[in-house]
């Protein structure tokens, strides 16, 4: 299991008009908190995939995973904190770049793997991707002061190797 008993769940789960509302109702209903939560459609259209993070000790996630297998709208699910799982995910994060700052705004970026989308004479906009410890790394290496805009998508992952989240 990862870090103080964080969980990645994904959820595979029919693609239809409230079954995001009942997922979250659930957390909220049950005192549960959803730290991150990223859902979209799947190569199956009928399907959308839902990841969500949250925190609690064994019992209160396995409470977590029978109850959201008694939805209607879920179709299968899995906790990719008991696997070996990648994790990703997206930043976009609006900065100043004056004088100086420009260059070093872009050799930081360049250092995190990130790519400058937009530049104005007095901003760079970069798109980063990977763990959120990597992103959150890169968020303390620049000066704060800095930071105009930040958008993040919230974590989303897949299993390594054979194994498959499918209908």
């Amino acid at each position: 299991m990862n870090n103080n008993n964080r969980h990645l769940i994904s959820i595979l789960m029919e693609n239809e008009a409230g079954a995001l509302s009942r997922v979250a109702n659930l957390f909220s209903a049950r005192g549960y908190n959803i730290e991150s939560l990223t859902v979209a459609p799947t190569d199956d259209p009928t399907l959308s995939r839902l990841t969500l993070v949250t925190r609690g000790n064994e019992q209160i996630v396995e409470q977590i995973v029978k109850q959201l297998n008694k939805l209607i709208d879920v179709v299968k699910l899995i906790d990719l904190s008991e696997t070996d799982a990648i994790e990703r995910e997206l930043m976009l994060i609006k900065t100043k770049a004056n004088g100086e700052q420009r260059a070093e705004m872009k050799r930081l970026a360049d250092i995190f793997g990130g790519h400058v989308l937009d530049v104005t004479d007095a901003t760079y906009t970069i798109e980063l991707t990977g763990s959120g410890g990597k992103l959150d790394n890169f968020l303390r290496a620049i000066d704060k002061d800095a930071i105009l805009e930040v958008v993040r998508s919230g974590a989303t992952g897949i299993a390594r190797g054979q194994k498959a989240l499918h209908a």
